[in-house]
């Protein structure tokens, strides 16, 4: 049963419940302290905070760009056969593009998962804070909040039906690894645009070994991170990852 947060008498802007997918959506802008605001009424409806982006631009609304129907379920997914899988597709890829040296030092074979780190605060904290920043730094433009009905933050994706990796992956198979990256790095999604998304990290790796690790398993994730911003892995690994609460990711 999806509780409707508006009957619980919490301090929430104007919003209203969307039948399909399953979300409450406020009626007004974002301000700097809404994600942290959110969380009460987390508690209460058991629903996760999240930013969703407006692009008025492209007149995309959060009304009709979703399909839940065509997004498959993370529990579906076994974690190291998702990141095997993407990572060979990638790597198929760069191989097509005559461009081996973005990976180094890895090698086409899967290296393995990324240890966890260690928490720099609380994951909730932090996800405050990062929003807080982006918004206040002009990245949220047309920001709005939602809650969505999901067990942990990572399968908001999923759970919307979001399209923003289609080129590249099945948005289930991304949430599986969120739900990793949440377990290991205190990640939270923060906000989703039509074709990027922002999560906070309490616990970034904070030694390049480390950061390298984190930086493959982000190239089978979104190659166009690396691709499209920086010359190889060790780079973004080095400028992107390493001690960065912020992790965000964008699809072509």
């Amino acid at each position: 049963m999806v509780i409707n947060p508006n009957a619980l008498g919490l301090d929430l802007p104007p919003g209203a419940m969307r039948v399909q997918p399953s979300l409450w959506y406020a009626n007004e802008p974002a301000q700097q302290n809404t994600w942290g605001n959110l969380l009460s009424a987390r508690e209460a409806s058991g629903m996760h905070p999240v930013l969703l982006v407006n692009d008025e631009s492209r007149s995309l609304t959060w009304d009709e760009d979703l399909d839940v129907e065509h997004v498959s379920h993370p529990d579906d997914h076994d974690l190291e056969e998702v990141l095997i899988s993407l990572w060979s597709s990638v790597q198929a890829e760069d191989a097509d593009q005559d461009d081996a040296d973005t990976i180094a030092p890895f090698t086409p074979e899967w290296p393995g998962l990324a240890p966890a780190g260690e928490p720099l605060a609380d994951a909730d904290a932090t996800a405050a804070r990062v929003a807080a920043e982006l918004l206040d730094a002009g990245r949220l433009k047309n920001a709005r909040a939602g809650l969505i009905p999901v067990r942990r933050s990572a399968d908001i994706p999923a759970a919307l039906g979001w399209l923003g990796p289609c080129n590249h992956a099945d948005t289930g198979l991304l949430s599986t690894v969120l739900r990793s990256w949440e377990n290991r790095f205190g990640i939270r999604v923060v906000a989703l645009h039509f074709d990027r998304l922002d999560v906070s990290v309490a616990a970034p790796p904070r030694t390049m070994p480390a950061a390298l690790a984190v930086a493959a398993e982000h190239h089978a994730f979104c190659p166009d991170n690396v691709w499209q911003g920086y010359d190889t892995i060790r780079e973004y690994a080095e400028r992107a990852l390493l001690s960065r609460q912020h992790w965000t990711f964008w699809w072509d």
